[in-house]
Protein backbone atom coordinates (compact mmCIF):
# COMPACT_ATOMS: atom_id res chain seq x y z
CA UNK A 1 0.00 0.00 0.00
CA UNK A 2 1.60 3.04 -1.10
CA UNK A 3 1.32 6.48 1.58
CA UNK A 4 -1.56 7.97 -0.53
CA UNK A 5 -3.67 5.05 -0.05
CA UNK A 6 -2.72 4.71 3.40
CA UNK A 7 -4.10 8.44 3.78
CA UNK A 8 -7.29 8.12 2.07
CA UNK A 9 -7.90 5.04 3.68
CA UNK A 10 -7.52 6.94 6.87
CA UNK A 11 -9.81 10.28 5.93
CA UNK A 12 -12.35 8.71 4.05
CA UNK A 13 -15.33 7.85 6.67
CA UNK A 14 -16.63 4.33 6.54
CA UNK A 15 -20.13 4.81 8.13
CA UNK A 16 -21.97 1.48 9.21
CA UNK A 17 -25.91 2.10 7.18
CA UNK A 18 -28.75 2.00 9.86
CA UNK A 19 -32.29 0.97 9.47
CA UNK A 20 -34.69 4.17 9.98
CA UNK A 21 -36.87 3.59 13.08
CA UNK A 22 -40.10 4.23 10.61
CA UNK A 23 -38.95 1.29 8.06
CA UNK A 24 -40.12 -1.54 10.25
CA UNK A 25 -43.63 -1.24 9.23
CA UNK A 26 -42.98 -1.00 5.52
CA UNK A 27 -40.31 -4.58 5.90
CA UNK A 28 -43.09 -5.81 7.18
CA UNK A 29 -45.45 -5.06 4.75
CA UNK A 30 -42.91 -5.97 2.23
CA UNK A 31 -42.42 -9.63 3.35
CA UNK A 32 -45.47 -10.26 3.70
CA UNK A 33 -46.55 -9.25 0.13
CA UNK A 34 -43.38 -11.23 -1.16
CA UNK A 35 -44.22 -14.15 0.16
CA UNK A 36 -48.34 -14.10 -0.27
CA UNK A 37 -47.12 -12.83 -3.83
CA UNK A 38 -45.16 -16.42 -3.19
CA UNK A 39 -47.96 -18.75 -2.11
CA UNK A 40 -49.81 -17.63 -4.93
CA UNK A 41 -47.51 -18.12 -7.88
CA UNK A 42 -46.66 -21.55 -6.59
CA UNK A 43 -50.56 -22.08 -6.65
CA UNK A 44 -50.49 -20.55 -10.12
CA UNK A 45 -47.85 -23.23 -11.67
CA UNK A 46 -50.00 -25.99 -9.51
CA UNK A 47 -52.84 -24.42 -11.50
CA UNK A 48 -51.27 -24.36 -15.02
CA UNK A 49 -49.97 -28.15 -14.65
CA UNK A 50 -53.52 -29.14 -13.87
CA UNK A 51 -54.14 -27.29 -17.19
CA UNK A 52 -51.50 -28.70 -19.31
CA UNK A 53 -52.35 -32.22 -17.66
CA UNK A 54 -55.63 -31.81 -18.86
CA UNK A 55 -54.49 -30.17 -22.50
CA UNK A 56 -52.47 -32.85 -23.07
CA UNK A 57 -55.13 -35.57 -22.66
CA UNK A 58 -57.10 -33.53 -25.72
CA UNK A 59 -54.03 -33.37 -27.96
CA UNK A 60 -53.48 -29.49 -26.79
CA UNK A 61 -50.94 -28.72 -24.20
CA UNK A 62 -48.48 -26.76 -25.95
CA UNK A 63 -50.64 -24.00 -25.43
CA UNK A 64 -50.12 -23.89 -21.60
CA UNK A 65 -46.46 -23.57 -21.83
CA UNK A 66 -47.10 -19.87 -22.55
CA UNK A 67 -49.45 -19.50 -19.38
CA UNK A 68 -46.40 -21.56 -17.38
CA UNK A 69 -43.90 -18.69 -18.51
CA UNK A 70 -46.38 -15.96 -17.67
CA UNK A 71 -46.86 -17.01 -14.15
CA UNK A 72 -43.37 -17.50 -13.33
CA UNK A 73 -42.93 -14.11 -15.27
CA UNK A 74 -44.83 -12.89 -12.03
CA UNK A 75 -42.96 -14.64 -9.40
CA UNK A 76 -39.68 -13.16 -10.38
CA UNK A 77 -41.57 -9.81 -10.84
CA UNK A 78 -43.02 -10.16 -7.40
CA UNK A 79 -39.69 -11.19 -5.30
CA UNK A 80 -37.36 -9.04 -7.79
CA UNK A 81 -39.51 -5.96 -6.70
CA UNK A 82 -40.09 -6.55 -2.84
CA UNK A 83 -35.81 -7.33 -3.10
CA UNK A 84 -35.15 -3.66 -4.87
CA UNK A 85 -37.72 -1.52 -2.18
CA UNK A 86 -35.43 -3.11 0.62
CA UNK A 87 -32.15 -2.59 -0.55
CA UNK A 88 -33.16 0.81 -0.82
CA UNK A 89 -35.00 1.52 2.44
Amino acid sequence: MNSFSAIAASVIPNPTPVVPAEAGGLLTVLNWASGIGLVLGVLGVIIVGIGMVIQLQRGEGAQAIGKLGWVLMGCIIITGAAGIVRAFV
